[in-house]
């Protein structure tokens, strides 16, 4: 299996290069609580958006490399998170329930896909809210806090933390694909504490779907379809009561594997 992994100082997609800014223009898109940049699609009228959160130390034109969504019609957005007084990361997401907020992310999103849907012309009502390693780890939180937010959701290499939420915390039913490498050392399968001695540790990304799986009333703990023939090792809950259910696992270690942009869309677009 040949992946090429991005970088967590990308920390975003692959693909060709594009401009940073506001759909053409140097400036960031403003709202009231943040910034945000955006390209859209040549000639598509109202289009779907891939709404992409940006890693630790991160910022939102990342997300504009992701190239394979703007050929397929789709707007890419960035939003660009603050960065926390005692972070050594630089931006990033005030994701975490149990620490102080730098600002409250779930507005600020709905804020950025109503200022997209006036200005831009996005389709507010198909937006795949995506995410890599903490921008993940908030899309989580958002979809589980804020079912409503997106149409979908996508985290990449991120989940909940620990303590991890109540299994019936989550708001309602969700359409959820999750995707993490085998070999990820920095946030591992089974998580990790941030420090030797730290009382933040990561969650585990298991844990984290069986509180999917209540959350979409799932019939059963074991997933119902597998596919392995490809570069994705897919995991696919069929029998639940709502929403949708997948877990995705690639050879590589942190980053967003190849190829990973036109799955994520495959997988949004067969929703439908």
């Amino acid at each position: 299996m040949k992946h090429i992994l991005a970088s967590a100082a990308i920390a975003v997609g692959l693909g060709g290069a594009a401009h940073a800014g506001c759909a053409g223009s140097e400036e960031t898109c403003k709202t009231d609580m943040g910034e945000y940049h955006i390209a859209l699609p040549d000639g598509v009228e109202n289009p779907p958006a891939l709404l992409f959160l940006h890693g630790a130390g991160g910022n939102g034109k990342g997300a504009l490399r992701m190239k394979a969504a703007l050929d397929r019609g789709y707007a890419v957005i960035g939003p660009n998170g603050l960065k926390r007084p005692d972070s050594r990361f630089g931006p990033g997401w005030s994701f975490h329930p149990d620490r102080p907020k730098v600002r409250d992310e779930i507005p600020f999103i709905r804020e950025v896909i109503a200022d997209a849907a006036e200005k831009h012309g996005v389709n507010p009502d198909k937006v795949l809210l995506g995410g890599f390693s903490i921008g993940g780890s908030m899309v989580s939180y958002m979809a589980c806090d804020a079912p409503d937010l997106a149409a979908a959701y996508a985290p990449v290499a991120g989940s909940f933390w620990r303590p991890h939420p109540e299994m019936d915390a989550c708001q309602a039913p969700v359409k959820l694909l999750h995707t993490h490498g085998w070999k990820d050392k920095t946030v591992p399968l089974e998580g990790r504490p941030l420090r030797s001695i730290s009382t933040i540790k990561q969650g585990d990304v298991f844990y984290g779907m069986q509180i999917w799986r209540e959350t979409n009333g799932c019939a059963g703990m074991r997933a119902d379809t597998f596919d392995t023939s490809g570069d994705f090792w897919h995991r696919k809950w069929d029998t639940c009561d709502a929403g949708a259910l997948e877990f995705v696992m690639h050879q590589g270690a942190h980053g967003i594997p190849r190829g990973w942009t036109d799955m994520a869309l495959d997988w949004f677009e067969g929703l439908e």
